[in-house]
């Protein structure tokens, strides 16, 4: 799975911060009881819920290496409805189509 340019960049730029990130992102996905399956699904949440397409395209990208299915993905677009509104959902449900209609 290849990294967006602006993390590659900063990569190059500033290793021992990218270190330290990766190294924190590992430990937390770690740290608690949810399955991998269960961790990708809320994260992909979070993406949604904070309006990021990038991060949400990430968290699609990476589901589906996970093994997850479109249909799991568009299933917590569709329960941001009732939450962060039905703009979201549409929203969010692009910005996967984004990833999942290209592969």
């Amino acid at each position: 799975m290849s990294k967006p340019a602006p993390y590659l960049r900063i990569t190059e730029e500033r290793p021992e911060l990218i270190e330290a990130y990766e190294r924190f992102a590992s430990i937390a996905h770690e740290a608690g009881p949810l399955s991998d399956r269960e961790r990708r699904l809320v994260k992909l949440a979070i993406a949604i819920a904070t309006n990021s397409e990038g991060a949400t395209h990430s968290h699609v990208r990476q589901g589906l290496a996970a093994g997850l299915g479109k249909d799991d993905l568009e299933h917590v677009a569709l329960l941001a409805a009732t939450t962060a509104g039905f703009p979201v959902t549409m929203r969010a449900l692009t910005w996967i189509q984004d990833i999942t209609d290209d592969g």
